[in-house]
């Protein structure tokens, strides 16, 4: 692919949505300038910084340096880091934390964090004073791929996975790859779940070229740029033509119903599963039942399953630690799920490497015989 083997060192992707159009910065050294890329961009001058314990030590005094050097008053929450935080009582705190700050609607949320960071400060955005500014700075290669990009945020519920939230672009995405070399392996893999998805749904040669160059991606520099912004240009691209999710948008949901049912019946527990691990073992799953229901080749899950296991994730139910509950459980949970429409299943299923689909009624009780069939126990 010949934009991917370009030379790299900044990368800028525009998301085309009219007023609420945006830039994502992709690059070393973004949290040093951030202080002078929002003020070059935003009217506001004053910042509620929302963090995590994880993030805070290594990230936040040089960020709110960088806003405070450029004029820009800046007041931070460090949350407790993990899914869990996704909640209610978290966001109660988000929002009291960004009023305190007076923060009005021309000023800021800063996300510097993950996806749960980045999901919970921007649904606190959406939400303050019916809608304040957000700007994501997304600390991991999951967030800087996906989550932080599109607009769409929220907290989990008990009956399942980002069920509570708003759609509430960011004004800016500043991805600052140097934070990635600060990743566990494990947390990095995970991220890369997510790029391997947007091969997976309609770009084969990238899926292609990650095989040839995960090594080189996971060792940092200019393919991991192009990787990432790879991966937001194609999100940008579904996002612009359905925001709202009323059709392709969909499509980014590969892997995701399987994934997060993954998740919720293991209650959200990290030592047992994350997201990303959710999606790539999803993955596997969605391209095993497309062969299952003879839309696909069974060859394609092979590949699929070949790489994601070579980068070093999990691709089978019996990769998760501890004991699943029964294959009923998990078609509860998928119930249950936003990619659930008038009682049916959507899935996203796939013809081939590159080629996922829509299939919005899909028969419960192939799903079960199926899930029966992939069950460890």
């Amino acid at each position: 692919m010949n934009a991917i083997a370009s030379v790299a060192t900044e990368k800028k992707v525009h998301v085309p949505l009219g007023e609420r159009a945006y830039d994502i910065l992709i690059g070393p050294g973004l949290i040093a300038r951030a202080g002078a890329e929002i003020a070059s961009r935003l009217k506001g001058r004053k910042a509620a910084v929302i963090t995590d314990a994880n993030v805070a030590p290594i990230y936040l005094d040089a960020l709110v340096a960088s806003l405070e050097a450029a004029g820009i008053t800046a007041s931070s929450l460090v949350l407790p880091a993990g899914e869990k935080t996704k909640s209610f009582e978290h966001l109660m705190t988000v929002c009291d934390k960004v009023l305190e700050a007076r923060v009005e609607r021309n000023d800021y949320v800063v996300a510097l964090g993950g996806g749960v960071i980045g999901d919970l400060a921007g649904f606190a955005a959406g939400i303050v004073r019916r809608g304040v500014r957000l700007v994501q700075v997304p600390t991991s290669l999951l967030s800087q791929v996906d989550s932080s990009v599109g607009g769409k945020t929220g907290i989990n519920s008990r009956h399942g996975k980002n069920l509570i939230g708003v759609f509430h672009q960011p004004d800016l995405v500043l991805a600052d790859t140097d934070v990635l070399n600060t990743l566990t392996e494990r947390e990095f893999r995970a991220g890369y779940a997510e790029v391997a998805k947007y091969g997976l749904i309609d770009k084969p040669d990238f899926f292609s070229w990650l095989e040839e160059n995960w090594q080189a991606v996971f060792a940092g520099g200019d393919a991991r740029i192009e990787a990432i912004a790879t991966s937001c240009q194609a999100k940008s691209d579904v996002v612009v033509a359905d925001e709202r999710e009323n059709g392709p948008r969909a499509l980014l949901n590969l892997g995701h119903t399987f994934g997060h049912a993954l998740e919720a019946v293991t209650a959200y527990d990290s030592a047992r599963l994350v997201h990303g691990e959710g999606v790539s073992i999803g993955m596997v799953l969605a391209h095993e039942f497309s062969a299952r229901m003879n839309l696909a080749s069974p060859d394609d899950g092979k590949r699929v399953e070949k790489h994601l296991k070579e980068v070093g994730l999990p691709t089978r139910m019996s990769d998760i630690p501890g004991e699943l509950p029964p294959a009923e459980r998990l078609m509860e949970a998928m119930a249950q799920d936003k990619k659930v429409k008038n009682g049916k299943f959507t899935f996203i299923l796939t013809r081939g490497i590159g080629q996922s689909f829509i299939a919005d009624d899909v028969p419960q009780s192939e799903v079960l015989s199926f899930l029966k069939e992939k069950h460890p126990q």
